[in-house]
């Protein structure tokens, strides 16, 4: 088990199962610091949601809808962010689930745009003590031209970075 002088330790989550394991890691392995009235120690759980434009691939001016796209797009818009909303929520309702049986003070926190930099804001915006995060089994090609969230936030973030590889045990 870690030591305890961790106040702030967050845990980025985009619904893989690595992302998960990493969350079990963190809870599983890590202690916070013992709360005071001046500092409440906490477990950050961060999803970061891309931009309806990224997420849907395609510029929403170039829907053919046919008649004043100002109508029908920003209907379209309203759509893809009530979707990711609804991913969202559901992401964050299975790690609430997955927190549920340790007792500990845990925070949710959503942020939208590119997850690399979104992550490394937040931890440090929040002081964060420690990130920790799963790793996609991308190949080297795969991770070449997609890049790697992690290895960004390795070398990014203004905190340690710890990252999860592959299935944990609980």
């Amino acid at each position: 088990m870690a030591g305890s002088d961790l106040g702030c330790v967050m845990v980025a989550v985009d619904g893989s199962d690595e992302s998960m394991n990493a969350l079990r890691w963190a809870l599983g392995n890590l202690n916070l610091r013992p709360s005071s009235e001046e500092s409440r120690s906490s477990f950050v759980i961060l999803h970061v949601q891309s931009p309806p434009s990224i997420s849907v691939g395609l510029n929403p001016g170039a829907i053919p809808f046919g008649g004043p796209s100002d109508l029908e797009v920003p209907a379209f818009t309203a759509a893809i962010e009530a979707h990711q909303q609804r991913i969202t929520q559901a992401i964050l309702d299975h790690a609430l689930k997955i927190c549920a049986e340790k007792n500990v003070n845990v925070k949710t926190q959503v942020v939208v745009g590119d997850p690399k930099e979104k992550i490394c804001e937040a931890a440090e915006k929040l002081h964060t003590d420690l990130l920790v995060m799963g790793c996609r089994p991308f190949g080297p090609i795969k991770r070449m031209f997609l890049g790697s969230v992690s290895t960004y936030c390795t070398n990014k973030a203004h905190c340690p970075v710890i990252i999860i590889k592959g299935s944990t045990t609980s």
